[in-house]
């Protein structure tokens, strides 16, 4: 495993690290003791990142991570996020209070006395222009909550307007094959104000593993089976934002480009990985063996330019149109 800086928080973490969603909710049915050893398996392999949220299973996620913590001895850092448990998910709930109050649910599912790392949860973009909120996570750092704070976004803009605070140290952003807007401009305003770059969604909710097809269903408590229209969250989240048989398409394209000793996953993080600016990449999974595949990107050669050249064919021709300005 190979490690980067994380922006201003100045953590050395696994460039491959652990997107904890799946083993909360919203991806079909979970075990626990499964999840325990993907998360054990994920840090014997090196990753020192875990990234998760107070809505992933209503907490669920965040107290599985509590259960890890107290198994391990190396240091391991967590993120979490905080801001979607607000009803209505308006801008005028993110105060300084409520937030506080999240963070004081998650210190105690997470059964720590400081966050390493506080997140707001792909607030409205509203939020972006309330600088008092971001006073106030400054005062909850003097406070000893939370030691760094950032953000977690869909868009680009935001993304840029975020970085405008002093102390935010992180961005959280989906950056795939299917999605390359942020390399236009945010990597390098990201790298120039030294803040930290959390890559999501990196195989584009599973489509870019190659396993899927027309033909493939998804249970009824999965967001690739109730969101892919952004019926309960933006659409961007559920498989990058792209429809699903034009990604179909894309992925029998960019299988003809990816080196033959390379999975489809190993190759869509190998992409990710290549651009410097990255700080890390939180692929989720809910098992060991999907640990391992991801785990191992990190350890492999860089892609060459020609194929770095061919994957941004297929995206122009076949996916830009679609999602390159929506987000």
């Amino acid at each position: 495993m190979k490690y980067r800086i994380l922006g201003k928080t100045n953590y050395k973490i696994s460039e491959v690290s652990f997107g904890s969603w799946a083993i909360g909710a919203d991806w079909g049915q979970t075990d626990e003791k499964e999840s325990l050893k993907a998360l054990h398996q994920a840090a014997d392999f090196g990753v020192n990142f875990f990234d998760t949220a107070d809505v992933y299973g209503d907490g669920r996620s965040e107290k599985i991570i509590a259960k890890f913590l107290k198994e391990r001895t190396e240091k391991i850092y967590v993120a979490t996020k905080a801001g979607r448990r607000l009803n209505p998910h308006i801008a005028d709930g993110y105060t300084g209070k409520n937030i506080e109050k999240f963070i004081d649910r998650s210190l105690k599912n997470l059964e720590v006395e400081t966050l390493d790392l506080l997140q707001l949860h792909c607030p409205p973009t509203q939020v972006y222009y309330q600088p008092e909120l971001f006073d106030y996570l400054d005062k909850l750092v003097q406070k000893g909550k939370i030691r760094n704070y950032g953000v977690s976004v869909e868009k680009v803009e935001e993304a840029i307007k975020a970085m405008q605070y002093p102390n935010v140290a992180t961005v959280q952003i989906i950056f795939n094959i299917f999605r390359q807007r942020p390399n236009e401009l945010f990597f390098d305003l990201a790298k120039k104000n030294n803040v930290g770059t959390i890559i999501r969604v990196p195989l584009a909710s599973g489509l870019l593993t190659g396993k899927y097809n027309k033909n493939s269903k998804f249970s009824k408590d999965d967001h690739r089976n109730y969101n892919r229209n952004g019926e309960a969250f933006d659409k961007g989240e559920t498989f990058a934002g792209v429809d699903y048989i034009t990604g179909l398409k894309a992925v029998e394209q960019l299988r003809k480009i990816k080196p033959k000793e390379l999975s489809m996953p190993q190759f869509a993080l190998r992409w990710i990985l290549d651009h410097t600016q990255v700080s890390c990449t939180i692929p989720g999974a809910k098992s060991p063996k999907h640990v391992k595949d991801n785990t191992n990107a990190s350890e492999l050669n860089k892609l060459s330019k020609d194929t770095h050249k061919q994957i941004k064919s297929v995206y122009e021709k076949l996916i830009k149109p679609e999602v390159h300005q929506r987000w």
